[in-house]
């Protein structure tokens, strides 16, 4: 498709603004910088997160292009995955899902059980065939070409150019709540996945001069991988919608130290911060993403980062990105009502 030179077209899916406000109780215990959150998880009741903000855009090309399916990927318990079937249902569109991996022996839970709800169809997925994505929806839409449909393909994480502009937006949306409330944040801190929130916040802080560096905890890549992504998709932003990303020397960055074991998987330190966050503050964090990005939050601000009681650099408050992802925490329930 040739580029343009527009704003691209929009569905509005999310219930927004999002609220923005501090983690008093918790910035008391720990003695570092004032932290405020953004809570992105309610963006729309059983759709909460992030990714309602980069479908709106997404839905919208979709039906700009006539589709009456959508095709997305993710694994089994994607918070993509169902944000993709909801506003999907929420349209009247069909949504059928490529999940990574084989169903489960028993009744689904968390989001499986929520894309069962809102109608997705579900093909399963091994390891080797995720890899080559564009074959998988090939071989997934080809049913609905053959019987007249029109499908329109949204990538893991509505994670390309067009749902970037999910928080393209969400970086006004935030120096708007910055400067109403009178906040100066030194440094917007959110879990790296897809990377597509992370480039979209990156291009919109130029964009609408939100004037805090973007922090991105890794929970699945290595940093290069994650730069050479970001780099990539404010490429292609720039060069499908005319329009200027000028990212390169921002002062943002990406964190990969703080994985643990693996994509999905978190380690008793993560279980306790979801704990402690609960309970001082009344705001659930999933073991996937937030939950093991806000605990990086909290190692870096003891190691002295962001003004924390070892040093730091002192450049003000700082705002927490709530992705959302709550439904992730069923799959961990065992782990998380254990004594702590």
């Amino acid at each position: 498709m040739a580029p343009s030179s527009t704003d691209p077209p929009r569905v509005r899916l999310a219930r927004l603004p999002t609220p923005l406000h501090p983690l008093d109780n918790l910035s008391a215990r720990i003695g570092g910088p004032r932290i405020w959150i953004k809570r992105d998880d309610l963006t729309e009741g059983p759709a909460g997160g992030n990714k309602l903000r980069k479908l709106e855009f997404s839905m919208g090309q979709a039906l700009a292009e006539g589709a009456d399916v959508v095709l997305t990927a993710g694994a089994a318990q994607s918070n993509h995955c169902r944000q993709t079937a909801f506003a999907a249902a929420r349209l009247g569109l069909r949504c059928h899902l490529a999940l990574r991996g084989s169903p489960p022996s028993g009744a689904p839970d968390g989001n499986l059980l929520l894309d069962e709800l809102l109608g997705a169809a579900v093909t399963w997925v091994d390891d080797d065939a995720f890899d080559d994505l564009p074959a998988v929806f090939a071989e997934v839409g080809e049913p609905y070409r053959a019987g007249g449909r029109t499908p329109f393909c949204i990538p893991v994480g509505a994670s390309d150019e067009i749902g970037a502009w999910g928080y393209v937006e969400a970086a006004g949306e935030l120096a708007g709540d910055l400067d109403r409330l009178g906040i100066r944040a030194g440094h917007v801190v959110a879990a790296v996945g897809s990377a597509g929130t992370h480039a979209g916040l990156r291009i919109g802080a130029a964009r609408y001069g939100l004037d805090a560096a973007v922090v991105g905890i890794s929970v699945s890549r290595s940093t290069p991988e994650l730069d050479e992504r970001i780099d990539d998709l404010a490429d292609r932003w720039r060069r499908r919608y005319r329009q200027p990303a000028d990212i390169d020397g921002d002062g943002s960055e990406v964190l990969d130290g703080h994985v643990g074991p693996g994509y999905g998987l978190a380690g008793p330190e993560v279980h306790d911060t979801i704990r402690r966050v609960a309970r001082l503050e009344g705001i659930v964090l999933d073991p996937v993403y937030t939950g093991k990005a806000f605990h990086a939050l909290l190692r870096e601000i003891a190691a002295g980062r962001f003004g924390g009681p070892g040093g730091g650099d002192g450049a003000g408050d700082v705002v927490f990105l709530h992705t959302g992802g709550i439904y992730g925490i069923f799959p961990h329930r065992e782990q998380l009502t254990a004594p702590g």
